[in-house]
């Protein structure tokens, strides 16, 4: 079974920044993605940070889900779910800045995909994530597209891990 995994996108890094696109993969294969219109009390907006995701504050506005739909989706999605990522001092801050807002409790778990990682998978991740990124062909940096190749990546180094164990037997 493959765990769920979660990208954030946000409008940079630091105290000010706040979560703008929120993508999920799923362990049945099916991926979700949800743009956020911030509240107009955050103002915060890194250029840096929209050249490397592609994603304007006009995008936002004009295609953005309100934060509480957003988060009400993610909580109906994710009940009572361990979900993981792959940056999880940033994304457990953006998630917390969501949930704090709308004020509602979330009711899934956010923990590190390194915790499910063997130390062969960890040796494998950024060569095994290189082929996946060149055989996805995904828009890289959107969070959707994100979730579901650290998930692959995930499985491809599972599987790496294990036969490399079998091998070893």
């Amino acid at each position: 079974m493959l765990p769920t995994v979660i990208d954030i996108e946000a409008s940079g890094f630091g105290r000010k920044s706040y979560p703008i696109e929120v993508g999920l993969a799923m362990p049945d294969g099916q991926s979700h993605c949800f743009i956020i219109s911030p509240p107009d009390h955050w103002t915060f907006w890194d250029e840096n940070a929209e050249a490397v995701h592609g994603i304007t504050r006009e995008l936002l506005m004009e295609h953005g889900r309100k934060p509480i739909d957003v988060g009400n989706d993610l909580n109906r999605l994710l009940v009572g779910q361990r979900v993981y990522s792959d940056a999880w001092s940033h994304d457990i801050s953006w998630l917390g800045k969501l949930f704090d807002l709308i004020q509602v409790p979330q009711l899934f778990q956010l923990d590190s995909l390194r915790t499910l990682m063997s130390e062969a998978q960890v040796v494998q991740w950024h060569p095994t994530k290189e082929i996946v990124i060149g055989e996805l062909k995904l828009n890289r940096h959107r969070a959707s597209s994100d979730a579901l190749i650290i998930q692959e990546t995930f499985k491809r180094t599972r599987n790496l891990a294990d036969l490399e164990s079998a091998v070893k037997s």
